[in-house]
């Protein structure tokens, strides 16, 4: 079998976000940075983390996998680096367990920020009790292939949901779900739903005061 020459279809050094930035904003809801940024870049819920209290930001490392084979995930994973978050599409075929115990130890190890995966994984208590953040569509023990000869691509853009990810978005998961902030918006952005959060905290302050939602909007 001819072996394709992944490569080929690998973008190694992609521009990221800066790590400082990356930190502010997980420190940041998901919801908030949606909000704050127009309403954009909010993933499927049907993508979850496989366990209470996950959560990740950090700089988009995109994989668009063959379905039912996670060799890609792999490859991506022997060039990432620290901060990077696997954001993978394996074009629709979700019953499959792409990520387990191996990769994740391998992504620790790396000091990756998380996955995120349009699809499901597996060894679900083990990944609870690693802690690496991991968002997929849920748990599935049926296995996936190695076709060396398949094409994939990596550090290109993919399609999760309506969204669009490139290399070195910005992407924020919590309890609530998965946002994806354009690069080049980052930082207007995390300023942006900083503001709001203040804001919301004086709304907040008023609320427990007595005030009516009503009054505090303007929507009498």
């Amino acid at each position: 079998m001819k072996r394709f020459d992944w490569e080929a279809t690998t973008r190694r050094n992609p521009e990221r976000v800066a790590d400082t930035l990356a930190q502010a904003a997980r420190a940041l809801p998901t919801a908030t940075l949606h909000e704050a940024g127009g309403k954009i870049g909010a993933l499927p819920s049907a993508i979850k983390p496989v366990a209470a209290g996950m959560a990740f930001a950090g700089s988009a490392l995109t994989v668009h996998s063959p379905p039912g084979d996670n060799l890609w995930l792999h490859r991506a994973l022997d060039i990432s680096r620290p901060g990077d978050v696997l954001v993978v599409h394996v074009n629709g075929a979700y019953e499959h367990g792409y990520w387990g115990e191996i990769m994740a130890t391998m992504a620790i190890a790396r000091d990756l920020a998380g996955l995120v995966i349009d699809g499901c994984v597996r060894d679900g208590a083990l990944l609870a009790e690693f802690g690496f953040p991991v968002f997929a569509r849920g748990l599935c023990i049926r296995g996936t292939g190695k076709d060396f000869g398949a094409t994939g691509w990596i550090n290109h853009p993919v399609r999760i949901g309506d969204v669009t990810v490139n290399a070195g978005d910005l992407v924020v998961g919590d309890g609530d779900g998965v946002v994806v902030v354009p690069r080049e918006r980052a930082t207007d952005v995390v300023a942006r739903s900083v503001k709001r959060e203040a804001d919301e905290a004086a709304i907040l302050q008023q609320l427990k005061d007595g005030a009516s939602t009503l009054d505090v909007y303007g929507w009498r």
